[in-house]
């Protein structure tokens, strides 16, 4: 009520402020997680710069093969970066522990674009073949995109379990995704514009979204100042074996797949086919964001569960049940990757998360390459069908690995 002059005005009182209503449904978590301040920035410049991780082998392969006519020069320079990685990417996590995302991420960074520039220039102008070595294993200086994507959820969300399982669940969606897109857009450049087009399209996308995502300042973790304190190979020892098995589980089944649906004479209608299990998984770490966690038994008696249909589906000879298997067996990582990723985390000394993350990466890497091999052998032996047992046999032997118990000295899962 107010007096103004001689009128009385009568008001009614002002309503109170509503709270903003949380969001609801299936998305929620997510809408929750990326409301944050600055998260989008920094998944934006990740998302793009993780796209050529599934890219670089591809191109390489194809535009050196294309131009020099050899795919066993092309596998031993993919190879020797493969090597490369494993040696170098540790140290360059160490460094970006030890000094800071941006000012170490960003220099790295140029330095393999550079090197992923001098192949091309190599390749095209018939340069030895010692050039093309020594220009791929320059790329091995690359950043681990998901694990300093990863390092960021950790620092913004500890202390809240739940959205750090959605935040690791979507990273290891992420991952399944670009490693599915990566090589089918890599195929198209080489093979539609030039086979230098995945190659450079694949250098142009990381610079960029590696600056996009370093430009996010506030979300970066703060360096933490004085020794470190632990070894992270030696708090992760236990796991390394099942992320090492992993591997061998991804790298098996991709060549059994495509040895088998070669077989089946679907030739270049086979890429659907074996994107089904990328899409699976995929699918599968978006859903398991949204649900409480599981034990890592449970996850990887799933997975070794899974593993089995795959082999089951191909003695058929028939197609609709394989590509159900593989979907299936995607299905069956994702919560498997993201629960044992959660271990790394538990497990990593203070202030070196990124080092810790690149050692299961790394670790997974030897896997995958151990697994092509092998599974190549089995094809040519003793046939493709046969081939689908290695993967069911590796699933076996991560849910055998060491159990983890804990160490003192590492830090919960936030």
């Amino acid at each position: 009520m107010a007096v103004t002059g001689n009128t009385l005005v009568l008001a009614a009182p002002p309503s109170p402020a509503r709270a903003p209503r949380a969001p609801r449904g299936p998305l929620a978590p997510y809408r929750r997680l990326f409301a944050l301040p600055g998260t989008r920035g920094f998944t934006a410049g990740n998302l793009l710069a993780r796209l050529p991780m599934g890219m670089f082998g591809v191109s390489a392969v194809m535009m050196i093969a294309g131009q020099r006519g050899s795919y066993a020069l092309a596998g031993a320079v993919t190879a020797t970066g493969l090597a490369a990685t494993a040696l170098v990417a540790p140290w360059t996590a160490r460094l970006i522990d030890r000094h800071g995302q941006a000012r170490i991420a960003v220099p790295a960074t140029v330095i393999a674009v550079l090197g992923s520039l001098s192949l091309i220039v190599c390749v095209r102008t018939g340069a030895p073949a010692w050039t093309l070595f020594a220009s791929y294993a320059a790329t091995a200086t690359t950043p681990n995109i998901g694990g300093m994507s990863r390092a960021r959820w950790t620092h913004l969300l500890r202390g809240s379990p739940g959205a750090h399982h959605t935040a690791m669940s979507f990273e290891q969606a992420a991952d399944e995704l670009c490693f599915m897109l990566g090589p089918v857009l890599a195929a198209f450049l080489c093979s539609v514009v030039l086979p230098e087009a995945g190659t450079l399209a694949a250098a142009v996308l990381l610079l960029t979204g590696m600056l996009v995502f370093t430009s996010c300042r506030a979300t970066q973790p703060p360096v933490t100042a004085g020794p470190r304190q632990g070894s992270p190979l030696r708090a992760l020892g236990p796991l390394l074996p099942l992320f090492l098995a992993t591997g061998v589980v991804f790298g098996s089944m991709e060549i059994a797949s495509i040895a088998h649906l070669d077989d089946l004479g679907l030739g270049a209608a086979s890429g659907p086919v074996l994107a089904l299990q990328a899409a699976g998984s995929c699918a599968a770490g978006l859903l398991y964001g949204t649900l409480r966690p599981r034990g890592l038994r449970t996850c990887l008696i799933a997975m070794a569960a899974a593993m089995a249909l795959p082999w089951a589906a191909a003695a058929t000879g028939s197609l609709l049940p394989l590509a159900c298997a593989l979907l299936l067996a995607g299905m069956a990582t994702a919560p498997t990757m993201v629960t044992a990723m959660s271990r790394v985390h538990a497990r990593t000394p203070e202030g070196r998360l990124n080092e810790g993350m690149t050692l299961a990466v790394t670790a997974i890497f030897a896997g995958i390459s151990l697994g092509a091999a092998t599974a190549g052998t089995l094809v040519d032996h003793l046939g493709p069908a046969t081939a689908y047992a290695l993967p069911a046999a590796a699933a076996l032997l991560a849910l055998a690995a060491p159990k983890v118990v804990p160490v003192s000295g590492t830090r919960d899962v936030p």
